[in-house]
């Protein structure tokens, strides 16, 4: 006798059963390819936001990072890492072996059209094109043996910031928004001030990938409206709030129907901050606040237009992590020329993209400083790649992975160093060679994080920014 009727009837034998269940089978293995997801919405409900400040796996050393990023690539034989041979045997055939390049127009050897000098105690040599960065030299590490896996812009950027050549991946920002959350409720964690170049790649170079959405970066334009529709259209506040309430009521009856969706809990999630992003951007973007001497000392007067563009992003940067924002780069200003790609007219455009930048860089280092922000800040000055010693046709420099310069600089850094080096021609990395991975270990080990636990899982495995890579660069560590 059947318990209740509606079973009565319902035994099928195996292969029946079998048979009802094939699709099902398939629908279990097909969800295995799809992303596993942490479901923002649980936070949401419960009160708690998923950029909210969460605890680090130890003692952190710094709270933010400035990230400048030199797109196009700046040479290293040119800016921190002076080759003596390549003014010995400018315009002789080159004396190593020659790697395949982007555009394989090779020329001869090129030495650098720049003096360099020694600066600080430390005594480390930077070329006439930075002069203000150089007075700063003895809070730099420079680390002259960085290399890349890719030759072409596109891949070497995703590979810069993302820990992977390929496309859709998490952006080091996102990583890090996620893995330590954010400490202002009113700005994102993740933010691109954007100075009119954004790099090959797009804007996946500051995508969240397969993390959820709210940690994916924020583009801020210069201008007086930095982020599309950030002014208020309602002439009530209130009015306004009521909207979004109205709004997050009919969306969480949508999710309490159909459960966590990533989509749907970012959207709500943004629409709330956007929300308070209205009060806190213009105020963040004012800088009536701070003294004509300061704009002056970054370069708000400076007789080319795109260092006074460079010159408001990095006091914005300044302003950016004083009010708790955990990520922050900085893209650079249309200087002529294509960015620091220079195959040609090398001494044109690397002259005009370094007075687009050198002074306001200075500045920054040097208000970090003044106003209590430096051993809490992490500032990070790199490009893709470098630029090989030898000329793409007659003025110009092609693409090289093989070894180009980076510096560091801010809280945890043991500056008037230098770490690693390349061979005679300044062409490969020889000694401590690393690779971007290692560079992103530092940063999140700088930020309290291990890089082999901050992890999520997607796609049946637990996946981080330095993939199976990357060892914390300890030497340049204070």
């Amino acid at each position: 006798m059947f318990p209740c009727n509606h079973t009565a009837g319902s035994f099928v034998n195996r292969r029946e059963m079998l048979a009802r269940c094939a699709g099902g089978f398939g629908a279990v293995a097909l969800s295995a390819l799809f992303p596993e997801r942490v479901s923002a919405g649980v936070a949401a409900h419960s009160g708690a936001s998923p950029l909210s400040p969460k605890p680090t796996h130890f003692a952190s050393k710094v709270r933010s990072i400035i990230f400048l990023y030199m797109d196009g690539g700046p040479s290293q034989v040119d800016t921190f890492d002076p080759k003596p041979r390549l003014a010995a045997e400018n315009g002789q055939p080159f004396g190593m072996k020659m790697e395949p390049t982007q555009f394989n127009n090779n020329g001869s050897t090129l030495a650098s059209p720049w003096e360099f000098k020694q600066y600080g105690q430390s005594g480390i040599p930077v070329s006439s094109l930075f002069p203000c960065v150089a007075q700063c030299v003895d809070d730099l590490a420079v680390v002259r043996s960085m290399t890349s896996a890719f030759s072409e812009h596109t891949n070497a950027n995703y590979f810069l910031h993302t820990g992977s050549g390929l496309q859709g991946r998490p952006s080091m920002g996102a990583w890090m928004g996620y893995g330590l959350g954010s400490e202002n409720a009113d700005l994102p964690g993740f933010v691109v001030l954007n100075g009119g170049l954004i790099p090959p790649g797009g804007l996946d170079n500051f995508n969240s990938g397969f993390l959820p959405a709210t940690f994916q970066g924020s583009v801020f334009k210069p201008g007086a409206e930095p982020v599309a529709n950030i002014t208020r259209s309602e002439a009530s506040g209130e009015l306004q709030a009521r909207k979004l309430a109205l709004m997050r009521k009919l969306d969480h009856s949508l999710l309490q129907r159909h459960g966590a969706l990533d989509q749907l809990e970012s959207s709500i999630l943004n629409a709330e901050l956007a929300f308070r992003m209205q009060s806190a951007v213009p105020e963040l973007m004012e800088t009536k606040g701070e003294s004509e001497l300061l704009k002056k000392m970054y370069g708000f007067d400076a007789p080319m237009k795109q260092t006074q563009i460079f010159a408001q992003q990095c006091l914005q940067a300044r302003r950016l992590v004083e009010r708790g924002v955990r990520f922050v780069e900085i893209t650079c200003p249309n200087a002529g020329g294509d960015r620091w790609d220079q195959h040609g007219k090398l001494k044109e455009g690397h002259e005009n993209n370094a007075r687009a930048v050198d002074q306001p860089i200075a500045a920054l280092l040097k208000d970090l400083k003044a106003s209590g922000l430096w051993d809490s800040t992490l500032v990070v000055w790199a490009g893709e790649f470098g630029r090989t010693p030898f000329a793409q046709g007659k003025d110009g420099r092609d693409h090289n992975p093989f070894g180009f310069t980076i510096w560091l600089a801010g809280g945890g850094i043991r500056g008037g160093t230098i770490f690693g080096a390349t061979d005679e021609y300044g062409y490969k990395a020889v000694e401590n060679p690393l690779q971007i991975h290692d560079l992103h270990a530092t940063m999140l080990h700088l930020l309290g994080m291990d890089h082999t636990k901050l992890t999520f899982r997607y796609s049946g495995r637990d996946m981080r920014l330095t993939d199976v890579h990357g060892e914390v660069i300890r030497d340049i560590l204070a």
